[in-house]
């Protein structure tokens, strides 16, 4: 009985707070304060207001080029333990170079496709020829026979400034016609995940993402400066650091590519070691910089040309040298600090090109034409 009266009294308490809390204050009938008038007005702006000046620019850039970018489909063949060869696709851009139909992108987009498809902005596409690779420099050609094609203008990545504003358009996560800006981070070396050292490259914190590698980099021009080829990221996706091939490299080797299918990488034709003030001073050199010719590989460029390898031998540590050889000092005027930057100069030739190489013989500064030739896993 007495639990039966307290059941009762709390079904009065709840009921009473229900009513003085809820009912009465009218929360079951929001209808009492809903209007429904027959227009509604809201607040819209007077005119649509004219671009500022980046603005204008930002589509200026991206008007003049989109057409010009490409999306690159790359079917390979994978094998599966189960099912055998499974075929795999990838994406990534590329851009017009010229009417003829030559599309320049990174080698590891077209890397052992068996076949390649390029859509166009107007959303057609192509089957596509490979027709030059460098693997080297991570770069690639592939053509297509398309009417009306726009090519993009070659800009030059040599006096690139940190701080300039830069574009990137592609086609990131399959997402075509993709513009993204930024500035030139840093000018600096970096290594590709395969290995590969990219010279100079451009750093960016423009967006890039899976899907923009080989599409291009360009300047407030609109000129094409960089191709896009990796980002640095924990997480694989932009995180502000993002790198690009200069366009000055690609120039360099687009006629071997298109012409030959391949690049007549100059070389040197030497042997070096590279002079510190330590071994400069400890050798009796003239110079306390540049490189010294270990040797001149038999029938090389420096060979014809008459630079010297060293003839006596001696000891850099525990490791035996030839000694008494030329030192090189300048290339073209251009100072030979290291063996990273003879390579960069090399990179800016092409076989068969006249440079004039200042060396010390002895303590007597001599300046030698050589005629580049063919890379042969030389120096």
């Amino acid at each position: 009985m007495r639990l039966a009266r307290l059941f009762i009294l709390g079904i009065v308490l709840a009921s009473a707070f229900f009513y003085f809390t809820t009912y009465r204050n009218g929360r079951l009938h929001p209808t009492n304060w809903i209007s429904r008038p027959q227009h509604v007005e809201i607040t819209e702006a007077a005119s649509s207001e004219a671009f500022d000046v980046e603005e204008q620019n930002n589509i200026s850039v991206y008007r003049k080029n989109i057409g010009s970018v490409v999306n690159i489909t790359s079917r390979v063949m994978t094998f599966d333990f189960f099912y055998g060869p499974v075929p795999q696709e990838g994406q990534g851009s590329g851009f017009v170079i010229d009417k003829e139909g030559h599309i320049l992108t990174n080698y590891h987009v077209i890397a052992d496709a068996r076949e390649v498809w390029i859509s166009l902005h107007n959303r057609k596409k192509y089957r596509a020829t490979i027709v030059g690779t460098d693997k080297s420099h991570d770069l690639a050609i592939v053509q297509i026979k398309a009417p009306d094609l726009q090519p993009m203008t070659l800009g030059d990545s040599t006096n690139l400034q940190v701080g300039q504003k830069v574009y990137a358009i592609g086609n990131p996560f399959g997402l075509a016609g993709t513009l993204t800006r930024g500035i030139v981070s840093s000018i600096r070396q970096v290594q590709e995940p395969d290995g590969l050292v990219i010279e100079e490259a451009i750093q960016t914190d423009a967006a890039i993402n899976p899907g923009n590698s080989g599409g291009p980099l360009l300047n407030w021009h609109g000129e094409v400066i960089g191709i896009n080829t990796m980002i640095a990221s924990s997480v694989g996706q932009s995180a502000g650091i993002g790198f690009a091939i200069p366009i000055n490299t690609a120039k360099a080797v687009v006629n071997d590519l298109v012409t030959l299918g391949r690049v007549r990488r100059p070389a040197l034709g030497v042997r070096t070691i590279p002079i510190d003030p330590e071994i400069a001073n400890e050798l009796g050199l003239a110079a306390d910089y540049g490189l010294l010719i270990v040797q001149a590989v038999p029938g090389g460029s420096a060979d014809r040309a008459g630079l010297r390898g060293g003839s006596e031998r001696a000891y850099l540590g525990n490791t035996p040298i030839m000694i008494g050889g030329d030192q090189i000092v300048a290339i073209n005027g251009e100072k030979i600090e290291s063996q990273q930057t003879l390579a960069q100069i090399m990179n800016k030739h092409r076989a068969g090109d006249t440079v004039k190489v200042t060396i010390f013989r002895g303590k007597k500064q001599v300046e030698i034409s050589v005629v580049l030739g063919e890379a042969r896993d030389q120096v």
